[in-house]
């Protein structure tokens, strides 16, 4: 009961501050996903009863996912309704938990860093280009931005309020999140829905009104029954498109891999030293994004942002992020009406401000300086995602980053180093593959007549066949060209090529 108790007082501060952090950015990335904005609090809600129940991470905090945004609101007009994407959304959860039974929890560590770079800086700056018109107030049925209807595309009120909301991100992130204690328990987010919404009343019957369609709007619960007629169901007649499978394998990658990514950077931040089981993750994450999906929610992932501030916090075990699900669910069938009064354009500068902190523009300095092999995979992901899709970009990122690798095999198979008596001693490396053949052939057949050479495959664990051929057709000349060859490590591989028993 005292352990019980300490788990607590610890755990309940940190879900409060997880939760204020939450609820804006829930609704602010359902906002940018072009979902209905009670899906974003389903996730959030999900995310934390269900997915931190089942999780093995202690301080890790699950919901919807900025990084996912994208996807989703492309999802969405490629499919034509949001319940054919919820369908995606439980088959991307099924997914999930077949890559956690496979054991397929270090998939992250597959994907260069240059290509997740890249991914996130993408959706960071697709981010910000969505959010730009809900700042300034832009107006659906406006038609769209152009010098003809400026006027309705910009709302002068929204505007203030926009400049405003910036104003307070860029101080509490620059300045004050780092003077005092406080500063940290108070968010700046929250800070800024709430003066939001004081400037929303100001404004009231001013020519700065705000009006009812730019401001959030969730269902007004009065009875359970209003709660089950506000969730939204798949549309399980969607299983005969085949978009639905490609979006789902989508979803469950890049989303797997946001979760990695998170649990990977979280555990470093416990001061336990903690290691989260990650495919105990995939599979709680594949049954949330399930739930979430079946009940009208927007996928999830373990998040960094709020696992960060719960961290920050004193967050000791998993129960903060249940204790915050649990404050999002009664925070949203009690009080719909405070938070249907938040301006859509200060959850559109949240936003912006999230963005900008996936595409910082020193991270591109940062890559350039790292060198071509790191720089172009990265520059090329988010000119891909910008004018395609994210898995496209992440696809041609791949690509690329392979071509370097085999580029490098290609040129280092091996080192060349002057040996005893001006000999040339060339030292094959752990791992020679067929890749490496063109370069070794094209080194021996510039050997010199009368040369020393030694190949030495003392070191290598593994040699193709094809590159033991070329080795073995080099010892036959060698002597025609009265080449002195020695070789270290690998005779009994070249007896085996030349009496044919190799394969």
């Amino acid at each position: 009961m005292k352990k019980m108790f300490r788990s607590v007082k610890y755990d309940l501060p940190a879900s409060i501050v997880v939760f204020f952090v939450a609820v804006p950015l829930c609704l602010g990335i359902a906002l940018a996903s072009g979902a209905p904005l009670f899906s974003g609090i389903i996730a959030g809600i999900v995310g934390g009863i269900v997915v931190g129940s089942l999780s093995g991470s202690p301080l890790g905090v699950s919901g919807p996912a900025a990084g996912l945004a994208v996807i989703v609101f492309q999802a969405i007009e490629t499919l034509g309704s949001y319940e054919a994407f919820l369908l995606a959304v439980v088959l991307a959860g099924i997914l999930q938990i077949i890559l956690g039974y496979i054991r397929a929890g270090i998939i992250a560590y597959y994907f260069p860093s240059s290509v997740i770079k890249g991914m996130l800086t993408g959706i960071g700056i697709l981010i910000i280009i969505k959010q730009i018109p809900y700042a300034f107030g832009f107006i659906e049925n406006s038609g769209g931005f152009s010098l003809e209807n400026i006027r309705s595309f910009i709302t002068p009120g929204a505007v203030v309020i926009s400049v405003v909301s910036l104003t307070i991100l860029i101080i509490w992130d620059t300045y004050l999140q780092n003077a005092h204690k406080i500063f940290k328990l108070i968010q700046g987010p929250i800070v800024t829905v709430i003066m939001g919404i004081i400037l929303v009343k100001l404004f009231d019957g001013t020519s700065l009104q705000v009006g009812p369609e730019q401001l959030v709007t969730l269902p007004v619960f009065n009875s359970v029954g209003d709660i089950a007629g506000s969730l939204t169901m798949p549309d399980l007649g969607a299983f005969a498109n085949p978009q639905v499978y490609g979006i789902a394998i989508t979803m469950a990658i890049v989303a797997s891999l946001e979760t990695l990514l998170s649990v990977e950077a979280v555990d470093k931040l416990d001061r336990l030293k903690r290691v989260t089981p990650t495919n105990r993750e995939l599979r709680a994450q594949g049954i949330g994004n399930i739930l979430s999906g079946m009940i009208g929610g927007l996928p999830i992932t373990q998040v960094i942002v709020r696992s960060s501030a719960n961290v920050t916090f004193g967050g000791k075990t998993k129960k903060s992020a249940i204790m915050h699900g649990f404050m999002l669910l009664i925070c949203a069938t009690t009080i719909p009406v405070v938070l249907n009064m938040i301006p859509l354009s200060a959850l559109a500068c949240i936003l912006i401000v999230v963005g900008f902190k996936l595409s910082k523009p020193v991270l591109f300095k940062t890559m350039y300086k790292e060198g071509w092999e790191q720089f172009l995979p990265f520059i090329v992901t988010i000119i891909v995602i910008i004018f395609t899709d994210l898995l496209k970009g992440i696809g041609v990122g791949m690509v690329i980053s392979l071509f370097f690798v085999l580029r490098s095999n290609y040129i280092n198979p091996f080192f060349k180093d002057r040996g005893k008596s001006g000999e040339t001693v060339i030292q094959l490396s752990e791992d020679v593959s067929f890749l490496n053949k063109a370069s070794i052939r094209n080194t021996l057949q510039h050997v010199q007549p009368g040369a020393h050479i030694v190949i030495d495959g003392s070191q290598s664990k593994r040699i193709d066949h094809d590159v033991l051929e070329i080795i073995s057709e080099f010892k036959r000349i060698a002597t025609n060209k009265k080449i002195n060859l020695e070789i270290i490590g690998i005779e009994h591989l070249l007896k085996k090529i030349s009496n044919g028993n190799i394969h």
